[in-house]
């Protein structure tokens, strides 16, 4: 069943796809390939394929329909939604119940952002579904940002996380939130205050919702701690803004 999240930007996930492979440098040291290995290890339900092979899940598919509370879900937090071995037949199916639950909002993210885009060419967007993509870099991550503004939506949002280097200016035309959070782990890449400071002074030059999910396992200062010790923390508060849920 969707299940309660731990994740600092949403509710609950829910997960009719399971297993992914890897194609950036944001992937190299996905949490998701990790959680579904050990999850295998533990014969839960829908990883016994393992993580790289993909799983539909059909008996997954109604899970939102049985909760009448509005909450916010995070669509395939052990996948990608747009993944090549998603048949399009069964993303249309996740839109089926997204749409029969007006209630409540879905996040979907993706890194494959050009297959989103072409989803989308022949469908509507439910306003209830947000959008986004994942921005680690230049060269992978800004390429992205154009296909979904693209597209059409009442809410996109790109969530920056791992931010592994200085973006730089680029357009945040049509975008109304902005998740950013440094790598957790022990082998964790730094993530640099300044990078971050660029994206903050964007999001509010833009009047974007801006979102400081973590510092992860490399501190402010630069020192390497755990995760709960760097905290999330900066300029002596939390930046956790969130776009309005109303539909």
């Amino acid at each position: 069943m969707a299940t309660n999240s731990k994740i600092e930007w949403t509710e609950q996930t829910w997960n009719p796809v399971t297993g992914c492979t890897k194609i950036s440098p944001g992937c190299k040291y996905c949490y998701a390939e990790v959680m579904a290995n050990r999850l295998q290890a533990m014969g839960t339900p829908g990883y016994e394929n393992g993580f790289r092979t993909i799983s539909l899940m059909y008996d997954r598919l109604e899970q939102p329909l049985y909760r009448k509370k509005s909450t916010i879900y995070f669509v395939n937090s052990m996948s990608d939604l747009f993944h090549e071995d998603v048949p399009f037949h069964f993303v249309d199916l996740i839109f089926e119940t997204i749409r029969k639950t007006p209630q409540h909002a879905y996040q979907i993210l993706t890194k494959r952002a050009e297959r989103m885009n072409e989803y989308f060419q022949t469908r509507n967007v439910p306003d209830n579904a947000w959008l986004g993509v994942s921005v680690e870099d230049r060269k992978y991550g800004l390429a992205r940002i154009p296909f979904l503004q693209a597209i059409k939506a009442k809410t996109r949002f790109l969530s920056i996380e791992p931010l592994l280097e200085d973006l730089g200016r680029f357009s945040m035309k049509g975008i109304h939130w902005v998740i950013v959070g440094g790598e957790s782990g022990s082998k964790a890449r730094p993530m640099d205050e300044a990078w971050v400071l660029k994206l903050r002074n964007q999001c509010q030059r833009n009047e974007i919702d801006f979102f400081f999910k973590q510092w992860g396992s490399w501190g402010q200062d630069g020192v390497k701690r755990t995760k709960s010790a760097n905290g999330r923390s900066w300029e002596g508060k939390v930046w956790d803004m969130i776009p309005s849920l109303s539909i």
